[in-house]
């Protein structure tokens, strides 16, 4: 059974879902959480909720917890993808697609970004067009372009 509670942040409220030890959700909309869910705090959600907001103040570069987001292979691909990223720097949809060695997969390495389920912790934020301009994001442009302007400090 999954778990989730919805936290307030200084980017608004967000859902964190955990089931069986690893961190499944994280996500600015009810919505897009299974249906059969429990609600209520546990440890491995106070800590995803205590390191969100380390990095939100500048203090976290790296989240340090189980995931375990639900997807398909090459969705899952993708979001380890993503977690390579380095802090501070984006990559484009091309650049995803030609480092899981599949160049002509622009197109579907955005769809799996954007079902990424654990937001900000798989940093999909960090992905932006081949002309550098920011596109899609879950959680709208704004708070991506916070995030970004955020982790250059």
């Amino acid at each position: 059974m999954y778990r989730q509670f919805c936290y307030d942040t200084a980017i608004g409220k967000v859902f964190i879902a955990e089931r069986e030890g690893a961190v499944t959700h994280l996500t600015f909309s009810e919505k897009k959480l299974p249906a059969q869910m429990e609600t209520g705090r546990s440890e491995l959600l106070d800590t995803a909720y205590l390191q969100l907001n380390e990095y939100l103040e500048g203090n976290r570069r790296e989240f340090e917890m189980p995931l375990a987001p639900k997807g398909t292979e090459f969705q899952r691909t993708v979001w380890r993808a993503l977690c390579e990223i380095p802090y501070g720097e984006t990559r484009s949809y091309g650049e995803i697609a030609r480092r899981i060695d599949n160049p002509k997969a622009c197109r579907a390495v955005g769809l799996a970004n954007n079902r990424n389920p654990i937001s900000i912790i798989i940093p999909c934020h960090r992905v932006i067009g081949s002309d550098g301009r920011l596109v899609g994001y879950g959680g709208g442009l704004p708070l991506k372009e916070y995030l970004l302007t955020l982790e250059k400090g």
